[in-house]
């Protein structure tokens, strides 16, 4: 986006809500105003009037012109239909339009001085779980106590950048059902034939603070099934993109050759041994889950968050969030 010209930035998430705000910032903001809001503005003074585009009212918005005169805050009903009229009003008006949804804010969407905060604040959008939002705030005074951020600690990185995280298997040993707990929801079709899972299912799911998108795959065998077959295909490429893998093997049967290839084909995968209740052996090493009754999730759920340096959530530690903070880190 050019910094010089002139933007419109939506504050507030998009959908149905009571407000909706945007942001115009740059040279064009007084002509705007002045030739399609109905009341003249002084800075730092809510004003309410009508906004309109042409002889149509848009809306009827609370204006506050910010003290340098070159941005405000539009105040609109919050009705998807007055938002998006009034953006395409906006990017008529030659003003580049940008969304802060699951995005970083840009500068002039943020009001702070200290450039700590300034990064804070610009980065709210993209913490999805209350854990992630209680460490993003505390990062000042945690920095203002004399704490300096490790290089290496890449936690609060991805706490606002999720994961993905792909569960793979070979077919039937229970794959789709611990992925159901862990969505804390009915999200893949179970059942006790090989190859249900026709696709991989990827969702959002929370593991205990950590937002990461989690992928289901389908039980990777050779098949005749031309449909089964491709859907393995596309699977693998989203596995290769992984940033963790989850593993899940029988412990109720004998380890085959085809669970062993993949024992060895993802040496870094978390093992999980599902069915536990029904192994003959002594435990493996990794987790034993009974993926039907729920029994291990929780270990598996601590697992995930310790690869990514979530063990537990220690507020007090200094953290970086961006890559300029890292490097700052690094000298």
């Amino acid at each position: 986006m050019d910094a010089r010209a002139s933007r419109a930035i939506l504050l507030t998430p998009p959908g149905a809500a009571a407000i909706a705000v945007v942001r115009i910032v740059g040279p064009q903001v007084a002509d705007l105003l002045a030739a399609h809001f109905s009341r003249p503005l002084q800075p730092q003074r809510a004003v309410h009037g009508e906004l309109r585009d042409g002889d149509r009212v848009l809306d009827d918005p609370v204006v506050v012109l910010h003290s340098d005169g070159h941005a405000a805050d539009i105040n609109l009903h919050g009705g998807p239909w007055v938002v998006e009229s009034v953006l395409k009003l906006l990017r008529r008006e030659g003003f580049e339009v940008a969304s802060s949804t699951d995005a970083v804010l840009p500068v002039d969407a943020v009001d702070a001085h200290d450039p700590l905060w300034r990064d804070v604040l610009s980065h709210l959008p993209l913490a999805r779980t209350e854990q992630a939002l209680r460490m993003l705030l505390v990062q000042p005074a945690a920095w203002a106590s004399g704490g300096r951020p490790l290089p290496e600690d890449e936690s609060l990185w991805w706490l606002l950048h999720p994961p993905r995280v792909a569960i793979i298997g070979l077919p039937n040993v229970g794959k789709s059902t611990l992925a159901n707990q862990l969505f804390a929801q009915e999200r893949s079709i179970t059942a006790d034939l090989p190859g249900t899972t026709r696709d991989w299912v990827g969702e959002m799911a929370n593991i205990d603070g950590l937002a990461v998108m989690l992928m289901d795959t389908p039980g990777v065998r050779e098949t005749s099934d031309a449909i089964e077959r491709v859907a393995i295909e596309r699977s693998a490429v989203e596995v290769k993109g992984a940033d963790l893998v989850v593993l899940v093997l029988d412990a109720s049967q004998p380890l085959g050759a085809e669970a062993q290839r993949l024992l060895n084909a993802y040496p870094d995968a978390i093992r999980v041994w599902n069915k536990a209740d029904l192994a003959a052996a002594a435990p493996r090493e990794g987790v034993s889950t009974i993926a039907t009754r729920g029994a291990g999730t929780d270990m598996l759920r601590k697992e995930i968050r310790k690869r990514f340096g979530l063990e537990a959530f220690d507020e007090s530690k200094a953290r970086w969030w961006t890559e300029e903070q890292r490097i700052a880190a690094r000298g």
